[in-house]
Formats: C-alpha cells, structure tokens, sequence
C-alpha cells in the first residue's frame, strides 16, 4: 500500500444530491424549494433571531445586571488547595510556576489566595490578590503572603 492508492473505507463517504440538474433526477424543477414564496427565490436569507414577526426572544426578554468595564478576574485558590501542593511536593515556597505545573492556573490568569481550609505548613506564598482571611491564615503559621 501507498499513498497513491488510499481511498477511505466502503461507506464512509456519501455522495451529495444533486438539486436543479434536470427532472430525470428526480430532484428537478422547484429544485427541492416548493411552489413560489420568498425561500424559493434566489438570494433569500432570514435574520438571525427571526421569528416570523412575533417579537423576538431576545427582546422579551429583560436587560438587568450591570458588567463593569474595568473588572479584573481572579483565578481563586483556596489555602487548602495550598496545603496539598505543599504536603504532596514538600514545598515552602508557592508561585505562579508552581501553580502552572500543578494545572491550576494558565500564564492569563491573575490569582487570588482565598481561605477556605486549614493551613499548616509555614509557606511563602507569591500571588496577585489575598483575601483577609487567608492573609491571615499565612502568617499565623509563619508564612508570608507576597503580592506581585
């Protein structure tokens, strides 16, 4: 076998129909599009999110919330999550690599330290944003919160 004489695998490839290529076909005449009408006609094309006239769900439907445009997005870590990567790797010190090597966090993330479970291993700990609480729960074992 060589590249000249690959085909894919018995029906595995279907034919299209071919519409509007004489009656014999059987797909003549209207070419599959019925008797007269705007979708009949060559060019047609509806907007997106037309319903026939009936007002549009997109416009029943109410606005609310409010999306500021400066927001920055943190990607948040909790200080247990911490914990494992230390207990798992015998770290003292947690970075953005870290993180990266980890899977928790890509190169656009920004990360923030959150304090949801215990901390016991005294860390310095390097990220964009803390929370009180896990600020907190750094240095009450020792451990020192960096911002970047």
């Amino acid at each position: 076998m060589d590249l000249s004489n690959l085909k894919p695998a018995a029906g595995a490839t279907k034919s299209s129909t071919r519409i509007g290529r004489g009656e014999g076909s059987g797909k003549g005449g209207t070419s599959t599009k019925g008797h007269k009408g705007q979708k009949s006609r060559s060019g047609y094309s509806k907007k997106v999110g037309f319903e026939g006239g009936q007002m549009p769900l997109q416009r029943r439907v109410p606005k609310f919330g409010f999306k500021p445009l400066n927001r920055i997005e943190y990607k948040a870590i909790n200080i247990e999550t911490l914990q494992e990567l230390a207990d798992a790797n015998k770290l003292t010190k947690i970075d953005r690599k870290v993180l990266m090597d980890a899977g928790l966090v890509t190169g656009k993330h920004l990360v923030k330290i959150l304090g949801r479970g215990t901390l016991t291993a005294k860390l310095e700990v390097e990220a964009n944003a803390f929370s009180k609480s896990a600020e907190q729960a750094i240095t009450n074992v020792g451990g020192t919160a960096v911002k970047l």
